[in-house]
């Protein structure tokens, strides 16, 4: 489902990715991992359509993600570590997640409240306002009922407490079928019982790669 074929980004003389080829496959859940400027992060921004690769290639879906990135971005669910500034209220987000991405409100709703997010509660609430558990939580919640085959989480539990988790790695497991499931970890202990294959980068390549 994803393909990356010898991938190289560069930053200035910084070399971030180099020469990297891996597939990602459906059923897999994926635990990415690596020190802090190992090409994690420009890895997936450039699956995502956000940097132009200087060399290489990745196709998401059969689709280039630099020049069909509409179409591609369709297809993911991403999940960021630090949540966007988002001044919309939770009522208007819905709005437009349903509008721009074919999200059911409904659904949206039914995610924050299994992940125990009194929405109604917070509906006209500002995004930017709530606490970083709660941003979470909704990321979540939007991510799940997007249903897409592709979901990128980039350290999702930081955020959210031990019962929290819990519910999101049970809504997961309800989930993962027919999809690719990334996890940008630190912490492989607590994906380790959601992962069939782990990955470590160092210096922008592929170290090692092991499937369960």
């Amino acid at each position: 489902m994803i393909k990356i074929s010898n991938l190289t980004k560069k930053f200035g003389s910084h070399i971030s990715l180099d020469n990297l080829s891996c597939e990602f496959h459906k059923n897999e859940s994926i635990a990415l991992m690596g020190a802090n400027g190992a090409g994690k992060t420009t890895l997936i921004r450039s699956i995502l359509g956000y940097y132009h690769p200087d060399i290489g290639e990745i196709l998401v879906n059969g689709t280039n993600p630099i020049q069909d990135r509409v179409k591609v971005l369709q297809d993911i669910s991403f999940v960021p570590q630090l949540p966007p500034p988002i001044k919309l209220s939770l009522h208007e987000l819905m709005q437009y997640v349903s509008i721009s991405a074919h999200v059911e409100k409904e659904l949206i709703v039914h995610y924050a409240n299994e992940m125990k997010l009194d929405i109604k509660a917070n509906m006209h609430k500002s995004f930017f306002k709530l606490s970083g558990g709660m941003k979470q939580k909704m990321l979540i919640a939007i991510s799940l009922a997007k249903n897409s085959t592709i979901i990128i989480y980039d350290e999702p539990t930081a955020n959210l407490d031990p019962k929290a988790r819990d519910d999101f790695y049970r809504l997961l497991q309800q989930n993962e079928e027919e999809k690719v499931l990334l996890f940008v970890t630190h912490r492989l202990e607590e994906v380790k019982d959601l992962v069939n294959r782990q990955i470590y980068m160092d210096l922008g390549r592929v170290v090692w790669d092991e499937k369960a």
